[in-house]
């Protein structure tokens, strides 16, 4: 599982490494029953602190996508629905946009020109 993060994203890095773990069930890197890395692991991966890795997973369990078993690790329960994935791509774009110099208008008049 290729996790990366962006650091001059101006997101916390819980929500990017959500994100990041996201993505990768909804690409059908990691499938539903399949257990996650340990947290130490994930972290050393996304090169941050093993307790943002941990909150970025409380988040995905409150999200319904993870459960956490006490001696079995964390399991994927299901993938994301589409939306929620194209959502963090979107965000993945404004943000890149916006370290570049464009609007949210410039993304959207492209958008446009593309339908």
């Amino acid at each position: 599982m290729l996790l990366t993060l962006d650091i001059e994203d101006g997101r916390p890095l819980h929500e990017q490494a959500a994100d990041a773990i996201r993505r990768a069930i909804a690409d059908g890197e990691v499938e539903p029953g399949d257990r996650l890395p340990p947290a130490r692991d994930l972290a050393d991966a996304m090169s941050i602190n093993a307790n943002t890795v941990l909150r970025a997973l409380r988040e995905l369990r409150a999200e319904g996508l993870l459960e956490f078993r006490r001696g079995r690790g964390v399991t994927v329960l299901r993938r994301p629905d589409p939306e929620t994935g194209l959502r963090a791509q979107v965000r993945d774009l404004v943000a890149e946009a916006r370290r570049r110099g464009f609007t949210t208008a410039d993304l959207v008049r492209w958008i446009e020109e593309e339908s």
